[in-house]
Order: C-alpha cells, then sequence, then structure tokens
C-alpha cells in the first residue's frame, strides 16, 4: 500500500477525547454524578458497573475511581489547547458532561456554571483557530436518570434529553459548527450499561429492552437533528458508531454466512436508522425472532424519517473475525468485541488485532452504503509507553499504527469515499473507558499520571507528537 493522495486542503485532521475522561473536577462547578463518575478503577470496571444490585454510588473504601481527576482538563484546558494548536489542529472532538448542564438529568433549567464553563474552552479553541467537534452525550448519563427512569428504558428520558440538547444548541450555535449525537450508539447492543443506562438483570428479555432503549435514543437524536438544522441551518450534525467489518474466518458458508448476519446486525443496524431514516429491512426477522415488540408511538416514525443525519462520524480501532461455532480457545481479545483470533494479525498489548487494511474496507463499506460524507472522529493505538531518563518517549510504535492507518484512509479517497477528517483518539493520554488504566496510553501528548493515582499531571510531548504536527502540516502527504 502506497500513499499516492495529498488530502483535501479541507480536511479536518485533530484529536478526540471524552469529558468523562479528561475533564476531571467531578464535583466542581454544581456538576452532578453521572455514570462515569461511579466507575471504579481497574480492568473489571465494566463487568461491575453491569453487576445485578449495583447501586451507582461512590464507595472509596473499596474502589478508586480515576475519572473524578482524571487529568484535569477542568484546569488545564488552556494549556492543553495550546499544545493542540501547537500540532496544527483543525478541528478538536470532545464532549459535553450531561450532569454539567443538567446535574440530575430531569430539572426544567440548565445549569449556568457549566454552560459557562463550555463557553471558556469553545473561546479558547477558536483563539487559537481550532473548531470543536462536539458530542452531545458520550457514555455519562446522569445516575439519576439511571437510578430513578432505569435510563433509556423510559420513554421520560426522550424529554429530558431533548431539553438538554435544545439547551447546548441554542447556546453554542455560533460557536459550533460539528455535532453529533451519541457516542457509539450500536455500543448498547452489546453493552447496555454505558450506553443505554442499565444493565440487563436475571430473567430479563436482552434485546426487549436493548431495541426498546436504542429506539428511544434513535426518536431523540432525530429530534436534536431537526433542532440543530433550525437554530443554525450552516451546522452539520452526525451520528456516531463503532464500525468494524466482519470478516469469515473460513469460506465455509456457514461461516460467511454468519459473519454476514453480524456484521449487518453491529455495523448497520443504527447507522440505517439514523442515515437512511428507516429501520432496515433485515431489522423485523431479527427482532421477530428474538420475540421482540417495539413500543412506537406516533409520530415516531416519522421523526426517524425527517431527522437524518448530515454525516457518519464513526470509530475503527479493529476488526473482527467470525465463525459460527467457537470454543473459548478461539475467542480474540477486542474492545467490546471478541471474535475469533485471526492468524494473520498481529495484536496490540490489550490484544486489539491491528489491521488498517480494514479500514480502507470499512470506508468503502460504509460510503457504498449510506453515500454521506464520512469522519473518523476515533483511531488510535493503546500502548504501554517508557519514559527515558531525559523524559522522551520514543513511541515509533504508536507512529507506525498511525501511518499504516492514514495510508489507508488515502487510499479510501482515491477509492472515492468522501472522508471529512480524522480525529485520533486519546491525543492526550486520559483514563481508558474499559479498563479505568492510564497505564492505556493513546496520546501525543504524555501525561504523568500513573494507575496507582501517583504523578505530577505535567504534560510533555511525546516522539508522535512531533510526527503528526508534519502530517497535518503537509495535509497527509508526507509520513515519513
Amino acid at each position: 500500500m502506497t500513499n499516492t493522495t495529498v488530502f483535501p486542503k479541507d480536511f479536518l485532521w485533530g484529536g478526540a477525547t471524552a469529558a468523562n475522561q479528561m475533564e476531571g473536577g467531578f464535583h466542581e462547578g454544581n456538576k452532578g454524578l453521572n455514570i462515569a463518575d461511579v466507575l471504579p478503577g481497574g480492568k473489571q470496571r465494566l463487568r461491575i458497573l453491569a453487576e445485578p444490585g449495583f447501586n451507582f454510588e461512590i464507595d472509596t473504601d473499596k474502589y478508586t475511581y480515576p475519572n473524578h481527576e482524571a487529568i484535569d482538563f477542568y484546569h488545564r484546558y488552556k494549556e492543553d489547547i495550546a499544545l493542540f494548536a501547537e500540532m496544527g489542529f483543525k478541528v478538536f472532538r470532545m464532549s459535553i458532561a450531561w450532569t454539567r448542564i443538567f446535574p440530575k438529568g430531569d430539572e426544567l433549567e440548565p445549569n449556568e456554571e457549566g454552560l459557562a464553563f463550555y463557553d471558556r474552552v469553545f473561546d479558547e479553541l477558536h483563539k487559537h483557530g481550532i473548531e470543536p467537534v462536539v458530542t452531545i452525550s458520550h457514555y455519562e448519563m446522569p445516575v439519576n436518570l439511571v437510578k430513578e427512569y432505569g435510563g433509556w428504558k423510559s420513554r421520560e428520558v426522550i424529554t429530558f434529553f431533548e431539553r438538554y440538547a435544545k439547551a447546548v444548541l441554542d447556546r453554542y450555535k455560533d460557536k459550533v459548527k460539528y455535532w453529533m449525537t451519541f457516542n457509539e450508539i450500536n455500543s448498547g447492543l452489546i453493552m447496555p450499561i454505558m450506553s443505554l443506562g442499565f444493565s440487563i438483570q436475571p430473567g430479563e428479555h436482552k434485546y426487549q429492552s436493548v431495541a426498546q432503549g436504542l429506539h428511544h435514543q434513535f426518536v431523540a437524536s432525530a429530534k436534536a437533528v431537526q433542532y440543530c438544522h433550525e437554530v443554525n441551518p450552516e451546522a452539520q450534525i452526525g451520528c456516531m458508531i463503532i464500525y468494524a467489518p466482519v470478516y469469515a474466518f473460513d469460506s465455509n458458508p456457514e461461516n460467511v454466512f454468519y459473519a454476514n448476519q453480524e456484521a449487518r446486525l453491529f455495523n448497520n443496524y443504527c447507522g440505517d436508522v439514523m442515515v437512511r431514516g428507516a429501520y432496515p429491512a433485515f431489522a423485523k426477522r431479527f427482532l421477530k425472532e428474538q420475540g421482540v415488540e417495539l413500543e412506537i408511538e406516533e409520530g415516531d416514525l416519522k421523526a426517524i424519517q425527517t431527522g437524518t443525519v448530515d454525516y457518519i462520524g464513526f470509530s475503527y480501532y479493529m476488526s473482527r473475525t467470525e465463525k459460527a461455532e467457537k470454543s473459548e480457545e478461539d475467542k480474540a481479545q477486542g474492545n467490546i468485541m471478541s471474535g475469533v483470533k485471526n492468524p494473520f494479525l498481529q495484536a496490540s498489548d490489550w490484544g486489539w488485532e491491528i489491521d488498517p487494511l480494514g479500514l480502507r474496507i470499512a470506508l468503502n463499506d460504509m460510503y457504498d452504503r449510506y453515500q454521506v460524507p464520512l469522519f473518523i472522529v476515533e483511531n488510535g493505538l493503546g500502548a504501554y509507553d517508557k519514559v527515558e531518563e531525559d523524559g522522551s518517549v520514543n513511541d515509533d510504535y504508536r507512529i507506525e499504527y498511525l501511518r499504516d492507518h492514514i495510508q489507508a484512509m488515502g487510499e479510501a479517497i482515491e477509492d472515492g469515499v468522501d472522508l471529512m477528517g480524522y480525529t485520533s483518539w486519546g491525543c492526550i493520554d486520559l483514563v481508558s473507558a474499559s479498563t479505568g488504566e492510564y497505564s492505556k496510553r493513546y496520546g501525543f501528548i504524555y501525561v504523568d499520571k500513573h494507575d496507582d493515582g501517583s504523578g505530577t499531571l505535567e504534560r510533555s510531548r511525546k516522539k508522535s507528537f512531533h510526527w503528526y504536527k508534519k502530517v497535518i502540516a503537509s495535509d497527509g502527504a508526507d509520513l515519513s
């Protein structure tokens, strides 16, 4: 593979983060508790969160909570934005913490302290010529909505989200051009506790709850899209999904068909609704076979039809290989997906298989299906970084990973894909969503903070910082 493409001059180069993984200041500015605030540190945190009977309260005698301080962007945003500007970022993908704006989620009026904080952040970004790309809800549902309403199982949450979305769209209509509604919405099919605000209880019909929760999110997203277009017709608002091509383990037709079905459900179910404005044809049979009967109120399908997104934002970290029958020994590690091990791919320190060609496949698959602009808003390598005696971090492995994926993007553009931009995930080291670790680092900027809670939070530039600066300055022409 060769990079023969000079990326378009208006290509949106930048980096990506999420409020709950970087802001800290979890109790400041009248902020309320969200799901991430009650997530304990450690590799078992998602399992603990999903356990029946988990009370969504903080227990410092039992657990540590790295998200509470995170990397303290809440107080250090000017320093961090200056570093992003030094790299030449054109955009910075971030999220707004729902509970900074509506601390409990069901209030009638927003919290001015929270609104003012993001005013300051957006103003600082614009001062440096950086456009914010804002996710309205990124894995940080208010705990009150989880405990009192059952998360997105409740139709009432549509009203609460609509009120929240209108508040931020009104406030920042002149400061934010690029929006997304829900982060990785299709993760609800696998991990409903983070995306939908509920875990599956013993005896509960999993797909009934998940499909209904997703339906409520589809309606809420469509209403936010419509409102965004009303308040600022020049703004662009997208969805955000996880996309992972699904390969059959071999040419056995049973495995090919199984992989195809998995891809349709995980990659296309949510995308079809939010981009095409209707449930896909295969959904009818899937929901019927799962015994799901969706409660769809009058006006829901019309809202979904008219509230389609302008572009698809997506995360790409890995592909997935599947076969119809697999043993525990076959299984590969991965993000929240676990297929079988692919003998042709190497894996990261955390077992995520590295597949740059899969990104080109993903881009072509999505553009062939939807014919709307695409935006890679998460991609990167989580790895252990070593700080040398002179303070440097020589992360050539990260440079190699990113170079290969950016080359794949260039090839996809040559293939005819309309690609808006690229924001590398965790452009500054932050708390891992899946494991609660600081040691799982993605950033171009090293943050002196460690899994045991020690560290100064001081920032320093890794080798990849200087490399990515050169990539942006050359619009992707110089990947050396």
